[in-house]
């Protein structure tokens, strides 16, 4: 493996109740908050309602920023800087998922810099700061929570990227499972294919020796494997929503990926999907995926390919070639995804192929190739697409 440093700043506070904590660890950066929210769920739920009374009791001015989108856009992000920048806010706090925190860390970063967040996102400036923000979670999938990555889509030009900096760690995340009892079902089933994406993303790499990271990643992929289903039959369930819950949480907190790079070439692939078609990125990656696995499976990749089918898929290798274990590998993966109601095909969205070329575009627009487990290249994103229609 390589060699690495690992630090984590944010402050991860898991289980039953703990929204109680939620007014003393505002408190500690100020009392003017801004909240940042989607759509209606969480004043259904009664989360909306929790958030306020818990500051209330430390006398929080709230100002608040809603409907952030499933893919959060710049124009969201740049509304609430300049809240930010008028009210005097002292502390940001995200009610959502990934989507809600993603815009969040960008508000946060936008408020202490004179420079566009959209230049800061696709990397023509840097971050020089941030507001200090929360999160209280309510959908397990992005791991954005515990990480410093936002993804921000510009729907003027259709392009969505992935960005981050050293000021982009919540100070805290509140993580209660019974906050996402009223996630339904086809949200509940994108963020199981998202957080074993991200799982996977780490999983494919070149580094040698890395023993430990690669049983860290397939321990999680089987138990995600074994508790989606059980989940899916009982979505108030508390024990496997917080299973669920802590998976989405250490597939992306960088623990698992500790002396080496993964590959992100699939969710470049999607980004570039969803920044065309505003489709639900954990559909995306469900359908791309096992087509990507498919095309980068070659002589040289195929033995990782293979232990993740033997190893999480339990594929008899006996008789077998490493590219006839691999492939069975990756059509246990489609299948599972299939089994929970995931989608398979781009024609699923409607999306055909009239527009893979412009999609193709959009993989390469931050450079040429991307990719670590196998460079690609704007004609390896057609065929991908093609194979996905």
């Amino acid at each position: 493996m390589n060699n690495f440093v690992y630090q984590n700043p944010t402050k991860l506070i898991f289980g039953k109740g703990q929204l109680d904590v939620l007014p003393k660890e505002v408190e500690k950066y100020g009392k003017k908050v801004l909240l940042v929210y989607g759509g209606g769920s969480i004043k259904r739920n009664g989360i909306y309602d929790n958030v306020l009374s818990k500051l209330a009791e430390i006398g929080a001015e709230v100002h608040e920023l809603s409907g952030v989108e499933p893919n959060p856009r710049i124009s969201t992000v740049r509304e609430g800087v300049a809240i930010c920048k008028k009210e005097g806010i002292e502390f940001v706090l995200a009610i959502g998922g990934g989507s809600t925190i993603d815009c969040t860390k960008a508000i946060a970063v936008g408020a202490k810099t004179d420079v566009d967040m959209w230049d800061v996102v696709t990397k023509k400036a840097k971050a020089t700061g941030a507001l200090p923000f929360g999160t209280v979670l309510t959908l397990a999938a992005t791991g954005s929570e515990m990480n410093a990555g936002s993804v921000i889509t510009n729907w003027e030009i259709n392009e969505k990227h992935g960005w981050g900096s050293a000021y982009s760690f919540p100070k805290f995340s509140i993580l209660d499972p019974e906050h996402t009892f009223s996630v339904p079902t086809n949200q509940t089933v994108y963020g199981i294919v998202d957080i074993m994406s991200h799982v996977l993303e780490h999983y494919f790499h070149q580094t040698t020796n890395t023993p430990i990271q690669d049983r860290f990643c397939e321990s999680i992929l089987l138990t995600v494997i074994e508790t989606a289903p059980k989940l899916l039959e009982d979505l108030e369930n508390y024990e496997h929503r917080e299973t669920i819950m802590l998976a989405g949480t250490l597939a992306l907190n960088n623990m698992l990926n500790m002396g080496y790079q993964g590959d992100w070439a699939t969710h470049n692939l999607e980004h570039a999907v969803s920044a065309v078609h505003d489709i639900p990125h954990g559909g995306g990656l469900a359908i791309l995926f096992p087509n990507w696995m498919k095309h980068v499976l070659d002589d040289e990749n195929a033995a990782r390919l293979k232990q993740l089918a033997v190893r999480v898929f339990d594929v008899d290798p006996s008789g077998k070639s490493e590219e006839e274990v691999a492939l069975e590998g990756i059509e246990s993966l489609r299948s599972f995804w299939k089994s929970i109601g995931a989608p398979s095909t781009l024609a699923d969205y409607n999306i055909d192929e009239s527009s893979v070329e412009i999609m193709a575009e959009k993989t390469v627009v931050a450079r040429p190739e991307f990719g670590v487990f196998k460079k690609l290249d704007k004609q390896d994103s057609i065929k991908i697409f093609k194979a996905s229609l």
